[in-house]
Formats: C-alpha cells, structure tokens, sequence
C-alpha cells in the first residue's frame, strides 16, 4: 500500500510540475519555466562562462488573424509555429510562450551570431510555411547574448529591444542586440 501511494504521489507531482512550467496550448514552457530557466542559465554563465543566447519572436499582426479567421484559427497557428521551432531548435534548446503569441528560445552554449542565424532560419521557416491560406503569417525576431555582470532582466530587455527594432524595421525581420 505504501508502495502504490509513493507511485502515486510521485506521478501527481509530475502533473502538477507540467501544469506549472508549460503552456496548456503548445506546450512549449511557460512564464514559470522560463523565469526559472533564466536564472539557471545565468547562474552557470557566471561559474562557468559558458555562451548563451536568446531569441524573443512575435508574430506578426496576429490579431488581424484572430479578427479575420477566428480564435480557433489563431490557436492552430501558435500550435504549428511551436512545430516548426521545436523541429529546427537543438534538444538543448528550450521554448517558452510568454504571451499570447510572444516566445522565447533560450539558446545555451550558443554565440550571438549562431542565434542571429538560427532566428532567421526561423523566420525564413515560418514565412514558407502556408499557416493560413491566403494570409502571410510572419514573425519578427530580437535576439541578444548575454553579458557579462548581467541580471536575467537586463539580458531580456536587451532582446526585447531588439525585437521592437525588428518591428520598427518593417517587421518579418530579425534584429540582435549589441
């Protein structure tokens, strides 16, 4: 009995660990997941000096998918736009959706220019793929590495910056950090 009670016991906190670090809709990590991944990654940049990127993406206009095509739509989309970045991304890599259609890849042992890279094999991937048809559906791309002396914070807002050059640009671009 006190066997298939730890067996249980075990398998809930599982759950419930799922259903605090991912994202009902994609799965793809959450806020939560993303907090807590941050400050791994910084931890280990200071002890270690390891190289580390992110890349924040938004798609592009999407509340113009959702007024056109409605929610349903719009959720097959952030559903397929997770597909292609966990196709291209590495099994070190990890994706969190932070806001209704806002993500971030947390890229460790990456240089910023193999994540300027990557961010535009993503958005060439996603501009290809036929989401909707008849509408474009594009993403814009910040990507930054972090530096040295720098909170979590600081090395989001540095991509996020960069993601709103990216917009300022036109959108269906990619702008890094310096």
């Amino acid at each position: 009995v006190a066997l298939a009670f730890s067996l249980i016991t075990s398998r809930q906190r599982e759950q419930l660990l799922v259903l605090a670090t991912k994202d009902p809709l994609t799965g793809a990590g959450n806020r939560r997941g993303l907090d807590s991944k941050l400050r791994e990654v910084v931890h280990s940049f200071n002890r270690t000096g390891s190289k580390a990127a992110l890349i924040i993406l938004d798609l592009d206009h999407f509340k113009k998918v959702n007024d056109i095509h409605g929610h349903a739509v719009g959720d097959q989309i952030l559903k397929r736009v997770t597909e292609i970045i966990n196709f291209r991304i590495r099994v070190t890599d990890s994706l969190y959706r932070i806001g209704g259609e806002e993500f971030i890849v947390v890229l460790e042992g990456t240089d910023l220019h193999r994540a300027v890279h990557l961010a535009e094999q993503l958005r060439t991937l996603v501009d290809a793929n036929e989401l909707v048809p008849d509408h474009a559906v594009t993403i814009s791309l910040g990507v930054a590495e972090l530096k040295k002396g720098e909170s979590a914070n600081d090395w989001l807002h540095r991509a996020d910056e960069a993601l709103y050059r990216a917009k300022d640009a036109g959108r269906n671009s990619t702008s890094a950090s310096d």
